[in-house]
């Protein structure tokens, strides 16, 4: 026995899809009783998790950090491209920071300097790249007098720049701050705690 594959279909008034015009009247009455069509999306969902759908799905949403409300669907290219408190570095230092304050923070940090040790002069953190394309590894007269002071120097060739300005000796000197420091603040409070339980 052949099924007939091109039978005729008719659209449900309430999901406005296309059922086989023989089970138009059943679909239509179990579709409006238990469907409803989401305003926003037009998904038909069932009515009973209408408002949970809407929730999940529609509901405005307020940023982690810095609290705006707006839809889900465009809270992640907020978070990582327009979020004021998002976190970014600065080109200069690497320094991380929110985002609102990138600005200020450059014009600072791209005014300090940074000694060339091609030329020996020293250039703005902003100017860096220009000057090293540039840079013929002359220096200026002004410069001359303290690079012929320091004449191991110069036969070393060009030093390596320490990364974001810090030393190894100011490291461990930090280091060591920090332990006596800590340190010192463990006694301060074992005395503190000692002195409570006397009294």
């Amino acid at each position: 026995m052949a099924v007939a594959s091109d039978e005729a279909t008719s659209i449900c008034s309430h999901c406005d899809r296309a059922i086989p015009s023989s089970n138009i009247d059943l679909h239509f009455a179990h579709c409006s009783r238990n469907l409803e069509k989401c305003k926003i999306c037009g998904d038909m969902v069932p009515r009973k998790s209408a408002d949970e759908h809407f929730l999940s799905t529609h509901a405005p949403v307020s940023c982690s950090l810095c609290s705006e409300t707006m839809q889900p669907e465009v809270l992640a290219i907020h978070k990582g491209e327009n979020c004021p408190q998002r976190i970014v570095t600065c080109e200069f230092c690497e320094f991380p920071l929110p985002a609102i304050d990138l600005l200020e923070h450059q014009e600072v940090c791209g005014n300090r300097t940074e000694l060339c040790y091609l030329c020996n002069r020293y250039v703005r953190l902003r100017e860096r790249h220009g000057h090293e394309s540039r840079c013929t590894g002359v220096a200026d007269n002004t410069a001359e007098s303290s690079r012929a002071s320091r004449p191991v120097e110069r036969d070393r060739g060009p030093q390596r720049r320490q990364p974001n300005g810090f030393s190894r000796k100011r490291l461990l000197f930090t280091i060591a701050v920090t332990g006596i420091a800590v340190l010192l603040g463990s006694l301060f409070f074992q005395r503190k705690s000692e002195h409570s339980q006397v009294h």
